[in-house]
């Protein structure tokens, strides 16, 4: 395997314009800025290639594809009050999707250690025929997507931390059992789903698990649905792949909402998700989400990126405290998972 981590990349992303607008190009900027200060942290960088379109269509229906990239070759259009296709935002979009197959890619063909796909438009909101809450193609659902059935695996995990709801992602593998969802998110807030109720329906019942923290949630509340929650959760899933949705809006300068957690939090948590893939022997990869105050999100990233490739400690580090609202979501998901009763 190779020693470096990549950070996956494309120009494209600075050309999808949104106007007056937080989801903006000055977010990579600022993270590559960031990332110059610190000499890339020893991560390779590579440039991301444009999603196969039959690896997009997998998630997406072709009409509606053709449709995005039709506005875009039109000029673009404003398709809801936060959601902007500019003529640069087909092929930015394309990239960024195909950051996110590349990451899974690389890390399952052993070429990379860990890694971060980095670009815009975010995803995890793009519904299968909708898009919303300023994503146009689900990246990450087509990546895990792409891990089960072009790759062959059984058992993916998505983990989003964005500070919003997942509410593409959650739906688009609503009825799976090959992916597990799992999304922190405040509630109430934008977009007004994920309520600890919704556990996925049909053969995919329990594997959906949505854990809604309320505003002020901080490090110790995400860490500890970390550590007890998602981690247990992983472990019995037997998950093969981990992929982070990883939004930064839930960091405690964020514009945007109202949690706590700092660079030293997502951070832990990174880690935490690290120490369980070592366990597994499964891979850990990130895929840029949210995140709009500029120094906040471009500090979390770094210091993401240095929990991904940072040693696993052979010992376990002292547990976090079990949160009332990690105890309450243990002993409602027993019900499908038995092993986070003891939590």
């Amino acid at each position: 395997m190779a020693q470096a981590p990549v950070f996956l990349e494309h120009p494209s992303s600075m050309n999808h314009h949104t106007g007056e607008h937080p989801e903006q190009p000055a977010r990579i900027t600022a993270i590559t800025r960031e990332l110059d200060l610190r000499g890339w942290l020893g991560y390779e960088r590579v440039l991301s290639g444009r999603v196969a379109r039959e690896t997009l269509t997998a998630v997406h229906p072709e009409g509606y594809v053709a449709a995005i990239e039709r506005l875009a070759e039109r000029g673009g259009a404003q398709l809801d009050p936060d959601t902007v296709v500019s003529s640069g935002s087909f092929d930015a979009a394309m990239h960024s999707a195909g950051g996110a197959v590349g990451l899974v890619d690389l890390l399952l063909d052993g070429a990379a250690p860990t890694g971060i796909s980095v670009h815009r438009p975010p995803g995890h909101h793009a519904e299968r025929a909708e898009a919303m809450g300023f994503c146009l193609f689900n990246n990450i659902a087509v990546a895990a997507r792409h891990a089960v059935g072009a790759r062959g695996l059984e058992r993916v995990l998505v983990f989003d931390w964005d500070v919003h709801h997942g509410n593409g992602t959650n739906d688009i593998f609503h009825a799976s059992r090959d992916v597990l969802f799992v999304s922190i998110h405040q509630s109430p807030l934008y977009p007004g789903t994920g309520p600890a109720s919704d556990v996925g329906e049909g053969e995919g019942k329990g594997y959906t698990v949505n854990l809604p923290v309320p505003a002020g949630a901080d490090d110790l509340v995400y860490r500890s649905l970390v550590d007890h929650v998602v981690v247990p959760l992983a472990r019995a899933y037997g998950a093969q792949l981990l992929l982070i949705s990883a939004g930064y809006d839930a960091h405690r300068d964020d514009p945007l909402a109202d949690c706590r957690v700092s660079e030293a939090g997502f951070a832990a948590m990174t880690a935490s998700l690290c120490r369980a893939g070592k366990a597994l022997g499964a891979p850990v990869g990130a895929v840029l989400e949210g995140g709009y105050a500029l120094q906040a999100l471009a500090q979390s990233v770094a210091e993401t990126m240095v929990a991904l490739d940072a040693p696993v400690p052979a010992a376990e580090p002292d547990a976090v405290e079990v949160a009332p609202v990690a105890r309450a979501a243990a002993h409602r998901l027993a019900e499908w998972w038995p092993a986070l009763a003891a939590a």
